[in-house]
């Protein structure tokens, strides 16, 4: 039994295609054989009805809340539905002690997007989820990880939903389009088989946009015409990438698009970058990234990567979009086609370690800043040689009380000139420091 809602309920003629074809029995949900297949965990407990809370994870139109739906259709459950968005904390109170004032009812607490809900408010629901007084079944488009609070996630099943594939989408537009009842059937409207493929695919995953795609060409359509390829070319003119800037995408493109960088590929890394501004990600969020990996993985290999990655900030800066996209991409470029070396990285993170697991070596006295007449009563400088006055600069000197081996330079790039030129020095000072001339 659903928990009723005041106001008048929208007309059915009235709602969106997505709406209307929203399946209610788990055989009419597409794709997602991994987790709704034979032998999965989950479409187990839900016959059984048998089963705690709830964590559906997952990209926009995976069918995150139909499956919520469906749930709640098979199992016969008391159902409240709350949107995180449009729902505060007095009205989750509200739902949470009607249900501890029928506690014989199975009542089924769905959340859409519950990463929207403070730390607060997630703390609300624990009593009476840990108790069983109410299941949750949470919907989310954000990490879990990263939005829900440790203590809920804990107490509930988690299961990640997958972007449908084209495969599975063209089959539900099929049953879309021939659907009389609840789909557009009773249009008449005829739709090219390339059609309907092509929707598949520039739905990247997502039914719920495949759908409302394919209501609006067949909306547009003449009365008893057909939606022809063409149409769908002039309609994905206007359309817009799916990327959450806040969410997965930001943080799984830019992933992609540093490793692609960092491998060596610079297709997929303009892939990536295209993606990104496409889905419109902040220039200067971009730029930076490439500026840490100037140094990260490419340093002393090719110095003139750090100068072209501050370049292209400065660029973003100064332009801004569209044209600053010429500069990431020639960044982006100059950077993937680089030789790499991560010695910078591992150098500076054998220097910490060094300072942190080891007692703090003193500076030799003859280190020390001797500018003041103090100092100079105190030894500090005395015996420092100028470096300047020796062959290659090299002294013969010692810089640290104990001595330490941290950087490495590898052989990428300009890093295998360093190498030779530090085997080099090594050897004039070992050499000035046999005949005793070293400090």
């Amino acid at each position: 039994m659903e928990q009723a809602v005041e106001g008048e309920a929208v007309p059915a003629s009235r709602k969106p295609l997505a709406a209307r074809m929203r399946p209610t029995r788990l055989t009419e949900v597409v794709g997602h054989q991994s987790l709704l297949g034979p032998d999965a965990l989950l479409p187990r407990l839900i016959r059984s009805d048998n089963f705690g809370s709830i964590i559906l994870y997952g990209p926009p139109g995976c069918g995150k809340t139909t499956l919520a739906e469906v749930i709640a259709h098979e199992t016969q459950s008391t159902v409240v539905r709350v949107n995180a968005v449009l729902s505060g904390t007095a009205e989750l109170r509200e739902v949470l002690n009607a249900a501890r004032q029928h506690p014989s009812r199975k009542t089924l607490l769905v959340i859409d997007e519950i990463h929207r809900f403070n730390k607060a408010q997630q703390d609300l629901l624990l009593p009476d989820v840990e108790s069983g007084v109410v299941r949750l079944i949470g919907c989310t488009t954000h990490n879990p990880g990263l939005y829900v609070i440790p203590a809920l996630l804990s107490r509930s099943h988690l299961f990640r939903l997958e972007p449908l594939d084209v495969d599975s989408i063209t089959v539900f537009l099929q049953k879309a389009l021939s659907d009389t009842a609840h789909g557009l059937g009773q249009l008449k409207i005829k739709v090219e088989p390339r059609v309907i493929q092509l929707v598949a695919e520039l739905a990247a995953g997502d039914l719920r946009r495949a759908l409302n795609y394919l209501e609006t060409l067949v909306l547009s359509a003449p009365i008893l015409g057909t939606v022809t390829e063409e149409a769908v070319k002039v309609f994905t003119k206007e359309r817009r990438i799916r990327y959450d800037d806040g969410g997965d995408d930001h943080y799984d493109a830019a992933s992609a698009f540093i490793k692609s960088v960092r491998g060596g590929d610079p297709d997929a890394a303009l892939y990536w970058l295209a993606l990104m501004l496409e889905g419109g990600e902040e220039p200067r969020f971009i730029a930076r990234r490439l500026v840490i990996l100037a140094s990260e993985d490419i340093g002393l290999a090719d110095s003139r990567a750090l100068g072209v990655a501050v370049a292209a900030f400065q660029a973003c800066e100064f332009v801004g979009l569209p044209e600053c996209e010429y500069h990431l991409a020639h960044a982006t470029l100059f950077l993937t086609l680089a030789p790499k070396s991560n010695s910078v990285t591992t150098a500076i993170a054998a220097a910490k370690a060094a300072v942190q697991s080891s007692p703090r070596q003193e500076v030799p006295l003859h280190l020390k800043d001797s500018h003041t007449l103090a100092a100079k009563r105190l030894g500090q400088g005395e015996g420092y040689r100028y470096s300047h006055e020796y062959i290659e600069a090299i002294s013969g000197q010692d810089y640290l009380s104990k001595p330490l081996s941290l950087f490495q330079p590898g052989q990428a790039g300009a890093e295998a000139q360093l190498a030779e030129r530090l085997a080099q020095w090594k050897a004039i000072k070992q050499s000035i420091q046999k005949k005793g001339h070293g400090a």
